[in-house]
């Protein structure tokens, strides 16, 4: 874990418990619990909305885009506009 030996972790939580107190200590494990748990529940949102827009675009690259289709489309009948002025 990070290259830290139980040593220096025993000697980390020695210097928390010394700064923080024996009574504040519960309320900070508690606080750091929630706050972990709330940025994994906002990570995984996260990659779910991902993967979704990326299936999304994997749908299109295969079926081919309506978008495309119609922008192409409406370039060309532009294209005969231009030309039947002309």
């Amino acid at each position: 874990m990070f290259g830290l030996g139980p040593t220096e972790l025993i000697i980390i939580l020695v210097i928390i418990l010394v700064i923080f107190g024996g009574e504040r200590l519960p309320e900070l494990a508690k606080s750091l619990g929630k706050g972990v748990r709330e940025f994994n529940k906002e990570k995984e949102k996260i990659k779910e909305q991902y993967d979704e827009t990326q299936e999304a675009i994997d749908v299109d690259t295969e079926t081919g885009s309506k978008d495309s289709d119609r922008s192409s489309g409406d370039k060309s009948d532009e294209d005969d506009d231009s030309e039947s002025r002309s």
